[in-house]
Formats: C-alpha cells, sequence, structure tokens
C-alpha cells in the first residue's frame, strides 16, 4: 500500500507555472472522475489554492517501498497523467514538482493543514482548504472514500486541532492587515460599540475589514474615491457606510479607529483635521493605523494628545517579533505532527493486520463451508462415512496449506532465509532446530 503526496507550491514554482496547474472545481471534478476510472489511486484528493496545487493518492496495490519498481512505474504514471491533463510536457513541470511518500507525505500533509508550509507561517485558511478538497472527494466517492485515506484526513484535521489549541502558532499577527485589526483589538478591548473608519477600498483595506468583522465590528464607515469601488467592497464584505475623499472630515469626526491604506502621493489626513475632529469628539481616545506608502497621515498627528498614531513600520516591528514567536510555535507544532504521523502509522499497522486476519479466515471459512457441501452431499448419496470423512480432511489440509506451501517454496528458490525464519516463526515450527536433529 502506497500513499503519495505530489505538488507545485510557490515555493517552487512562479505564479505563471502556477496557474496553469491550478484546479476549478470542475476541473477537479473532472481530474478525480479520472484517477477514478483509470484506476491511478483507489483515492484521491486535489488541493488547489493560489500559492499551491497537491494531489494526494492511495492506492493499496502499489508497494511502499521507493526502490520498488512498480512503485517508480506508479509514479511516473500519476507524473505523466499530471502534466497531460493540463496540457503541459514533463520537462516544464518535473523540476518544479515536489513528492513525497508514505510517512514523509503524511507529515507534509499535516504540515500544510497546521500552516506550517503557507506562505505566511501559521495562517490558519489553509485548513479550510484541505477540508473543502477532502469533502469534494468525499462528495465524488460517495462516501467511499478508503477506510485508510480517510482516516489519515481526519487525524490531519484533528492535529491542525492540537497545534492550534496546544501552540501559538496563529496567536499574532503576520500579515499587515491582520497587524493593524489586532492592534485596534489590543488598545480596545471591544470593536462593536466602536466607529470605524476606513479610507481607500484596495486589497489590504478589503482584508482589513474582513478581520475587524470578524472581530465583532459593527459601525464601518469607507471612504474612497469613488464610491463604485467602494460599494463593491461593501457587498463583497459586509455593509458599510459609504463617503467619498472630499467628506473624509465627517467620517473622522466620528471615528474611534481610522484605518488608511491609499495611493495617494500626498498625505491625505492633515494634522488640522485630526485636531478639528479631536475638537468636534471632546478628545476621546482616537486610533489612527497608517499602512500606506507613501504615507496617508501627516507625521505631526502623533503630537496630538489623546491620539494613537502608527505607521507601517511600527507594524512591521510588532509584524517581526510576531514572526519569532510564530516561528518558536512551529518547532512546536512539528513535534505534535512526528506524535502524530507515527499514531497514525500504528494504527495503519493494527489494521492492516485485521484486515489479512479477517480476510484469512474468510477466505477459509469459504472453503470449509464448500468441502463440507460436497461431503453432506455425498453422505445423503449413502456414500461411505469413513471415506467420506477421510476425503473431506484431506482435501481441507491440502485446500489450507495451498497458499502457505506456496509462499514457502517461493521464499526457498529466492534464497531468502531471513524471510524464511521469520515465516517458521509465524507457524510455530523451528525448522533450524529439526534440522540438526536430522
Amino acid at each position: 500500500m502506497a500513499i503519495l503526496a505530489l505538488g507545485i507550491n510557490h515555493k517552487t514554482a512562479p505564479v505563471e507555472l502556477r496557474e496553469k496547474v491550478a484546479f476549478s472545481d470542475e476541473k477537479r471534478l473532472s481530474a478525480l472522475q479520472q484517477i477514478q476510472q483509470s484506476e491511478l489511486a483507489e483515492s484521491a484528493v486535489i488541493l488547489s489554492t493560489c500559492n499551491r496545487t497537491e494531489l494526494y493518492l492511495h492506492n493499496r496495490r502499489i508497494s511502499p517501498l521507493e526502490a520498488d519498481e512498480q512503485n517508480s512505474r506508479w509514479i511516473e504514471h500519476i507524473v505523466q497523467w499530471f502534466v497531460d491533463f493540463h496540457g503541459l510536457s514533463a520537462e516544464q513541470v518535473r523540476d518544479n514538482l515536489y513528492l513525497s511518500q508514505n510517512s514523509a507525505a503524511t507529515q507534509h500533509l499535516m504540515r500544510v493543514a497546521c500552516g506550517l508550509d503557507s506562505l505566511i507561517l501559521g495562517e490558519p485558511q489553509i485548513l479550510g482548504q484541505v477540508k473543502q478538497a477532502y469533502q469534494a472527494s468525499e462528495s465524488l466517492y460517495q462516501q467511499n472514500l478508503s477506510a485508510e485515506f480517510s482516516r489519515l484526513f481526519q487525524k490531519t484535521f484533528a492535529t491542525a486541532k492540537r497545534v492550534r489549541s496546544e501552540t501559538d502558532i496563529g496567536g499574532s499577527a503576520v500579515s499587515v492587515a491582520y497587524a493593524a485589526t489586532s492592534l485596534a483589538k489590543q488598545i480596545f478591548d471591544s470593536l462593536q460599540p466602536l466607529t470605524i473608519l476606513l479610507v481607500g477600498a484596495g486589497e489590504t483595506i478589503e482584508l482589513v475589514s474582513r478581520y475587524l468583522f470578524q472581530q465583532g465590528a459593527e459601525k464601518i464607515i469607507i471612504a474612497n474615491r469613488t464610491l463604485s469601488r467602494a460599494q463593491e467592497l461593501s457587498e463583497r464584505v459586509g455593509a458599510m457606510e459609504l463617503l467619498l475623499l472630499d467628506q473624509l472630515q465627517q467620517g473622522l469626526n466620528r471615528a474611534d479607529i481610522v484605518i488608511t491604506s491609499t495611493a495617494s502621493d500626498t498625505p491625505l489626513i492633515s494634522a488640522a483635521m485630526v485636531k478639528a475632529a479631536q475638537k468636534q469628539r471632546k478628545n476621546r481616545s482616537m486610533l489612527i493605523i497608517d499602512i500606506a506608502v507613501p504615507r496617508d497621515v501627516e507625521q505631526q498627528v502623533s503630537e496630538i494628545d489623546s491620539v494613537y498614531h502608527y505607521s507601517v513600520d511600527d507594524l512591521q516591528h510588532i509584524i517581526r517579533h510576531n514572526l519569532a514567536q510564530r516561528q518558536k510555535a512551529s518547532e512546536q507544532a512539528e513535534q505534535i505532527i512526528q506524535q502524530e504521523s507515527t499514531a497514525f502509522f500504528q494504527w495503519l499497522k493494527l489494521y492492516q493486520s485485521s484486515n489479512l486476519i479477517r480476510k484469512y479466515r474468510e477466505q477459509a471459512e469459504q472453503t470449509r463451508q464448500e468441502l463440507l457441501g460436497k461431503a453432506l452431499s455425498a453422505l445423503q448419496q449413502g456414500q461411505d462415512q469413513e471415506m467420506v470423512l477421510q476425503e473431506l480432511s484431506y482435501k481441507l489440509t491440502n485446500r489450507l496449506l495451498h497458499a502457505p506451501t506456496q509462499a514457502i517454496q517461493k521464499l526457498v528458490k529466492s534464497g531468502d532465509s531471513q524471510g524464511l525464519q521469520q515465516f517458521s516463526t509465524a507457524l510455530g515450527i523451528d525448522a533450524v532446530a529439526e534440522d540438526r536433529e536430522n
């Protein structure tokens, strides 16, 4: 039995290649169907995000030994299928592909789900994306993913949950947008009663607005040069009050928190504007976070009493500190992954052995039923009871010993003395001692 992880990510390939091997939902369904129909794998999960495309495959019929010729041919077939599916050549992709098998593949999957392999260390979104990929396969296979593969992914989800609860891997902000939101939450215990003014409507402000809503913010004003873009953002993220930039003073007069990120060449918020707002607000505390480059807020704003003013450089100091904290947490996470991977393979050994025993017993029972049926039929026809029983016992012995006898002969022919000794021990026979006696 072999488990394989194969893929391309932001570390191994530029975005131009990652775009070419990405799977839309429709493509993923088609790919899973092809894998199933061509019997490349019994079960497969395809993970496709902006930073990675990965295939996870399970095949009971393939040797787990990487040096085995059958194993090598299987991988070659999968790589060829992958490049053919995307209309590429092996030369275009091969140097950018990475693959791992069995224990290494299991640990890779767990690292991905825990955010340890992400562009932003510890980012939480990847776990949801892995779950969605798994659910897509579950839906296609109609809940009939192999037991081993299902167990692997359930173990992975449990591992990610354990890493989140036992380490601080996701507890520290490491993106500018998230750091800005975390800083606001740190200064004000609750965002729910506060009025928050966002200036700009680009990608960073969109991320900030999403984080703010997640943290309980309810009153958000967005000021932008064009209302149409602000309206589009509001429709994507959540209901927000809209202002034009020439109405910025109105927003400042009401805002407890201001977060700004525009492409303006000159400051949009002057010290005079903030002083006017604070006069209107009776000098209640105001937090201003300027994450624009060039800056949107005049530096003199830092000198105004009751105003907390942070620039993008201030946030970078926070981010560097938090990255160091996450790196330390990632070392703890790696230990957890090692433990959980070991636990999975311990379960797998027990499952495979119990499965083998069950199938062997079923085979023996089928043989018994078949020969017993023939014996009973012979007795009903009046044949001699002793002869019928003798024949039954003889045939039963031969049938039950046929497969083990062939296995012994194969070991002898191959000269595998160690395998022969293990087989002898399993049968409770000391072949060496018997040879000495003879």
